[in-house]
């Protein structure tokens, strides 16, 4: 089983990143769960998804403490939350921001991707509060190997609530500038 945590804020589409990826997964006959954890938090309070993917089915229904994967929407978060807590040993951890893997100092296997700076060129919310979470989802295809990206493509364009094309090109894009 692969277990996925993503770290974001409210509004930057951190569960709904969560729910593409499990629907996307789902299309590749794999069974899934996706599910968030948060209370009253407003808009730009930190945010926790989880994903679970497995080959057969998945029968746990809890928090997931150990993940292999740990994707950070916000790399600011990384100065207030623990975004390695419980991640396994030879884990991997896909971050938002502009700087390089080897710019970073963490103890896992690092990826990054612009997402932010790819949602404001393709117009995916607003400059104060872009909506990341497909350019996200394009980068984790490639820098996971978990989901290809045509899966996640097929999902982006059902679930997408708006923008479906902007959606679309900005998960093509990242899935092309993820550096890893």
């Amino acid at each position: 089983m692969i277990e996925i945590r993503f770290h974001g804020r409210g509004g930057q589409g951190a569960v709904t990143a969560a729910n593409i990826l499990a629907d996307a997964c789902f299309k590749e006959g794999k069974d899934v769960q996706s599910f968030p954890f948060f209370g009253v938090e407003r808009r730009g309070a930190p945010v926790t998804a989880f994903a679970r993917i497995d080959s057969k089915p998945i029968r746990i229904k809890y928090e997931i403490y150990e993940p292999d994967f740990v994707v950070v929407l916000d790399s600011k978060l990384m100065k207030t939350v623990n975004v390695l807590e419980g991640l396994k040993k030879n884990g991997s951890v896909l971050i938002n921001t502009n700087r390089r893997p080897d710019e970073i100092k963490m103890d896992a296997k690092i990826a990054t991707v612009d997402a932010t700076g790819i949602a404001l060129k393709h117009k995916l919310g607003s400059r104060m509060a872009p909506i990341i979470n497909t350019a996200i989802l394009g980068a984790f295809a490639k820098a996971s190997s978990i989901v290809k990206i045509d899966s996640i493509l097929k999902s982006i364009k059902e679930m997408a609530p708006a923008k479906k094309e902007e959606n679309v090109n900005a998960a093509k894009e990242a899935y092309e500038k993820v550096i890893m």
